[in-house]
């Protein structure tokens, strides 16, 4: 059954840096919209990133841009989100998500599929 498992949060000073990932099973993940969402205590869910399937276009949320990287790897079937220079701000469980049909586009993918999230916390 298709399904996205996110990995690598953790506890890290200000100014730190991890890497997420999200693994794919049950389908392709290279044909598919992937989106990395955040939800910070007491706020609303926010998306962080977007990469496109057709050209790997990617859209990043003002506040992350230079700081949070997002990349694919096709053979390990697999969506990274590299994050530099944290902020106790970042601190959030991060979620992977995508759009099971493959023509949608980051503007109007309907996200279906989800991870169970990451805890990602910075403080010092």
């Amino acid at each position: 059954q298709a399904q996205l498992v996110e990995s690598g949060g953790g506890w890290v000073q200000p100014g730190g840096s991890l890497r997420l990932s999200c693994l794919a099973s049950g389908f392709t993940l290279d044909s598919h919209v992937v989106t990395w969402f955040r939800q910070a205590p007491g706020k609303q869910r926010e998306g962080v990133v977007c990469v496109t399937s057709h050209d790997d276009r990617t859209y990043y949320a003002n506040s992350m841009k230079g700081r949070f990287t997002i990349s694919r790897d096709n053979v390990k079937n697999s969506v990274y989100l590299q994050m530099n220079s944290l902020e106790p701000e970042d601190t959030a469980v991060y979620y992977c998500a995508t759009d099971l049909d493959p023509s949608s586009k980051c503007v109007d993918a309907d996200y279906h599929l989800w991870g169970q999230g990451t805890q990602v916390t910075v403080s010092s």
